[in-house]
């Protein structure tokens, strides 16, 4: 089911927006893409390093992956 965020309480919803932030700090600010197949290249890397090597605080300061072996 999905919950709609009212306007201006992106608080409601912090971890998507803390997401939202970092990829476009870290990515789309980052870069000028020439072409499409080049955004979707810096895209997957992204996503790979956030979701596997990245230190969260969320997660006591481990990675995705060493928490999750760690449960």
């Amino acid at each position: 089911m999905l919950h709609w965020i009212q306007p201006a309480s992106p608080t409601q919803n912090a971890y998507v927006e803390r997401v939202n932030g970092s990829f476009r700090r870290e990515l789309l600010n980052g870069y000028l893409f020439a072409t499409l197949q080049q955004v979707r290249e810096h895209c997957r890397l992204w996503q790979y390093d956030y979701n596997h090597l990245r230190l969260h605080q969320a997660l006591h300061f481990m990675t995705p992956t060493e928490f999750r072996q760690a449960a």
